[in-house]
């Protein structure tokens, strides 16, 4: 019983630091990175599509992303959802690809995104402590029905709570990496 609460408690953590990464890739950073287009999604003959399955999102340097439509008659719908994301950038089109020139990011602008990023990161922290709770509740229930001793309940909650603080540890590490990558200048 005790092995079922932890594999689902291992499997619920390691679902939070995939979520954790994916948010934070989504973030700009001042570089230019195609997964800040992930959420954003294109009028494609009245389908919201996402912007990668519709054209061909390449990093051309540091500083710019271009965005090649498989059909022409793309080009002003790509540039429309750029400018209607809240992503803060200003496409250009020159008839064949959607230039997205990633301006570099000024200091108030890096202070919010490092509130994002900790506010990202605390939902995440509570996405953990969720599980956290969920476990504990399902071992206190087997201790209660008599599945489980009061010792090994016991243990299996310093077990969980052991489980818990590596993972917050894990979001801790990510946050920081991801903040000194945002300070960066």
């Amino acid at each position: 019983m005790l092995d079922e609460v932890f594999g689902d408690l291992t499997e619920s953590f390691k679902g939070v630091i995939a979520g954790l990464k994916r948010d934070l890739s989504k973030i700009r950073t001042g570089r230019a990175n195609p997964a800040i287009f992930d959420g954003l999604r294109v009028d494609y003959y009245g389908t919201p599509t996402p912007l990668n399955q519709v054209g061909a999102v390449k990093v051309v340097d540091a500083n710019l992303i271009t965005i090649q439509p498989w059909e022409k008659a793309m080009l002003p719908l790509i540039e429309k959802a750029i400018h209607a994301s809240d992503l803060g950038l200003n496409p250009s089109n020159d008839g064949v690809l959607v230039r997205v020139p990633i301006p570099p990011l000024t200091g108030e602008r890096r202070q919010d995104l490092v509130k994002l990023v900790k506010r990202t990161g605390e939902e995440h922290k509570i996405a953990t402590r969720t599980h956290r709770r969920d476990a504990n509740d399902m071992i206190k229930a087997l201790q209660k029905d008599s599945e489980i001793s009061e010792d090994e309940m016991h243990r299996a909650l310093k077990s969980v709570q052991d489980s818990t603080d590596k993972t917050v540890a894990t979001v801790d590490e990510l946050l920081a990496a991801k903040e000194k990558e945002i300070l960066e200048v």
